[in-house]
């Protein structure tokens, strides 16, 4: 009898297995879709969440992976469309947990956001949780106000250019590698050889060409910072909120919710919904709906960095990062 209910459940695992894979074993990531999280009203506030690593890449998960989830930046524009085509949307809180990431794609989501607010004129408030550092601040001063929150970190402004060099081990164990090139630069940065005096000036002649463009940025988004302070506080330092406060750098110490409240008074509300979105199989019970975990002694820790993306930036080819990375 027990030899029989294994084969019946092997023949019923295969049948079902086999209809799975005619409609397509994992679904399509489907459209995002609205869930109420808070408050009442039918105007709208919407939490937009940027956690971890700022990216252009696909996540890396396996779950992510199969359900072929899109990139960070694909997200984010897919969400600030769907609000602008909402006019019951009547703000925006950026809800930032990040330590930053590549240059690139802390500009696409600062470019995003100066974007939609070309579009529709409602406020934008960021809300720094954990950490909003370099990357993380770069696209926090896209919106009208920021908040952070009590025991937030922020600042880490301006560009590191991570690479590795492991001529030296190859040396000891008798490897060598050899680059056929068509000029004298074109393998500088390779972890294969040391970095000459002129590669590394060329290095920093362009990590200064986007760490001037971060202070572009923070002059138009700080207004009330001059450029002389900001260069003053862009040394790489981090900042306690009470700290970036004083320096000019954030406008408020407090939690979500007063973000929240912060958008409804720059939008005029006196009530709105709090709303997210979210794909079919998503679960939002309140706003701080996945939202990226913490942990470690101090209350706060930089944002898991999955063993590919640690690759992507500590590989042979030099990654030119606004973050911070100690």
């Amino acid at each position: 009898m027990g030899n029989r209910m294994i084969i019946f459940f092997i023949i019923s695992l295969a049948m079902t297995a086999s209809g799975c894979v005619s409609q397509g074993l994992f679904p399509k990531t489907g459209p995002l879709e609205e869930t109420e999280v808070s408050g009442k009203g039918k105007d709208k506030i919407l939490i937009i969440d940027v956690s971890g690593l700022l990216t252009s890449a696909r996540p890396t998960d396996l779950l992510d992976r199969l359900f072929n989830r899109p990139s960070l930046p694909t997200r984010f524009k897919e969400e600030l469309t769907k609000a602008a085509e909402d006019n019951k949307v009547k703000g925006i809180v950026l809800r930032i947990n990040s330590p930053g990431g590549t240059v690139t794609a802390s500009d696409i989501l600062y470019h995003e956001v100066q974007e939609f607010k070309k579009e529709r004129n409602i406020p934008v408030v960021a809300c720094i949780m954990d950490l909003g550092t370099s990357g993380g601040y770069y696209l926090a001063v896209a919106s009208d106000r920021i908040v952070a929150h009590p025991s937030a970190v922020t600042g880490s402004l301006g560009v590191i250019m991570l690479t590795i060099n492991g001529s030296g081990l190859m040396e000891k164990i008798g490897i060598t590698a050899t680059a056929i090139t068509s000029g004298k630069h074109k393998d500088m940065g390779s972890p294969f050889r040391k970095m000459t005096a002129k590669d590394r000036a060329i290095f920093q002649s362009v990590i200064d060409s986007f760490y001037q463009r971060f202070l572009d940025v923070i002059e138009k988004g700080r207004p009330n910072l001059t450029k002389e302070k900001i260069r003053q506080l862009a040394d790489g330092r981090i900042y306690s909120a009470p700290q970036a406060k004083k320096a000019g750098l954030i406008d408020e110490i407090g939690y979500l919710d007063d973000a929240i409240d912060l958008a409804k008074r720059q939008a005029g509300l006196s009530e709105a919904t709090v709303i997210m979105y979210q794909r079919a199989s998503g679960y939002h019970p309140n706003i701080y709906s996945q939202w990226l975990g913490t942990g470690g002694n101090s209350g706060w820790m930089i944002p898991k960095l999955d063993p590919v993306s640690l690759a992507t930036i500590l590989g042979g080819t030099p990654a030119f990062m606004y973050m911070w990375f100690p």
